[in-house]
């Protein structure tokens, strides 16, 4: 007789793991553990066939990308009134039931979009989900950041990496609890997390971003600063 239970055992069994941080390989809509966390913090394929331009032959499309499903999906799972934390782009539909707009600008790092209109972008949307109360110094809806995305796209080993110190400012305005991100891509948020003393859940799809996890939260982050 076959215990049928083995290969679920052996799939939730996590790919990193420390006192604050928990990292597992897999789809976050088949791993559930990141379910039990207290607030999503989160950078999904936002599901514009993203293509990191001249980096297009070193960086593959990101999976789930072609359009929202993943990010709809996930967001179904968490429930709409919990508190979350998305990152996105105007280019498609927010998520249902945004509750607040904040604005990632990147100052200093260059344009990103077709070279040949006007006005360059240098900006990320950011979603606030859920009930999302003042638990700390009330701040403006736009974070700005001096670091160029390219050269952090370089250090990191990932096309589309959010600097730590945007995660650190999102996740001390959060409520107490444990942190989720389903989509944990570089890392950035497990490693924020860590910075400030929380614990951390989190999901990645494939294992050469675990892998980058890993290796970053095992060097403490020391090397890539508050900026990575």
């Amino acid at each position: 007789m076959t215990d049928d239970s083995a290969p679920d055992e052996a799939a939730r069994t996590p790919y990193y793991q420390d006192d604050h941080v928990t990292l597992y390989l897999g789809n976050c809509l088949e791993v559930s553990e990141w379910l039990a966390a207290d607030v999503l913090v989160t950078d999904p394929p936002y599901g514009m066939a993203f293509q990191s331009g001249q980096r297009a032959e070193k960086f593959d499309a990101i999976a789930g990308d072609e359009d929202t499903s993943a990010r709809d999906s996930a967001l179904d799972l968490w429930g709409a009134a919990r508190p979350a934390v998305v990152f996105g782009t105007w280019r498609v539909p927010r998520p249902f039931d945004t509750r607040q707009l904040l604005v990632w600008h990147k100052r200093g790092g260059g344009f990103m979009g077709d070279v040949t209109t006007a006005f360059g972008t240098n900006h990320e949307e950011i979603y606030l989900l859920g009930d999302w109360k003042k638990v700390a110094v009330r701040r403006g809806s736009v974070i700005t950041t001096e670091s160029s995305p390219s050269a952090l796209t370089t250090k990191v080993g990932h096309p589309t990496p959010k600097p730590i110190g945007v995660m650190e400012i999102l996740i001390e305005s959060a409520a107490p609890g444990v942190i989720a991100d389903p989509f944990a891509g570089s890392g950035s948020t497990l490693i924020a997390a860590r910075n400030l003393g929380r614990k951390a859940i989190g999901v990645e799809l494939e294992e050469r971003y675990c892998e980058i996890i890993a290796k970053r939260l095992d060097q403490m982050a020391l090397d890539f600063g508050a900026g990575a």
